[in-house]
């Protein structure tokens, strides 16, 4: 049930004395970790605290994807599993702060750190994995381009030279023929 759908629930909840709008709010926050996070975030914490999550983040990044980049039989599988850990973590990390420049930009980290080409193949009957990990990163990346387009031009342009080096590399890969097919732009201007 939807409130927007009944305007008289919504005159009711209004309409409570404080005190129980109150107990009603905290029993709410209470269902829902994210939101709870996000109230904690936005009332208790301060630029540091973002600061600091943008830090931890992208040092899990960096470590993870470099371990994956030196382990010498790295597989599309191995790396299409990392890369949805690490985007959920990025995407957790911008439900509770909401902060669309550094999502953008961890994003960027992320998949500029990624491995794009592969010495061995996991064989399975039923999936090709650079196949799944090619629709995934071009999708992410058209995604990420729409997020990076809304951004200020003053943030666009602190980020473009990453976007533009993300680009090249998924050009430069077994990705581009997916990338072409799905409109993925050469270039950001």
């Amino acid at each position: 049930m939807k409130l927007s759908e009944h305007k008289d629930l919504k005159k009711e909840i209004l309409a409570l004395p404080v005190k129980e709008k109150d107990k009603l709010l905290l029993r709410l926050v209470a269902k829902d970790k994210v939101l709870t996070e996000h109230l904690h975030f936005l009332l208790l914490e301060d630029e540091s605290n973002l600061n600091d999550r943008v830090a931890f983040i992208k040092n899990e990044v960096t470590e993870v994807l470099e371990e994956l980049n030196t382990t010498p039989k790295t597989s599309a599988k191995d790396t299409l599993l990392l890369l949805r850990k690490l985007a959920k973590q990025i995407n957790h990390f911008y439900k509770v702060t909401k902060a669309d420049f550094e999502e953008v930009e961890l994003k960027l980290l992320m998949f500029n750190l990624a491995p794009m080409s592969f010495r061995y193949k996991v064989y399975s009957l039923s999936k090709n994995h650079e196949q799944l990990l090619a629709n995934y990163v071009v999708k992410a990346i058209l995604m990420l381009l729409r997020k990076f387009e809304k951004l200020h031009e003053d943030l666009q342009f602190d980020l473009k030279e990453e976007l533009n080096a993300l680009l090249a590399k998924v050009y430069g890969s077994y990705i581009s023929k997916t990338a072409l097919d799905l409109g993925l732009p050469k270039q950001v201007d």
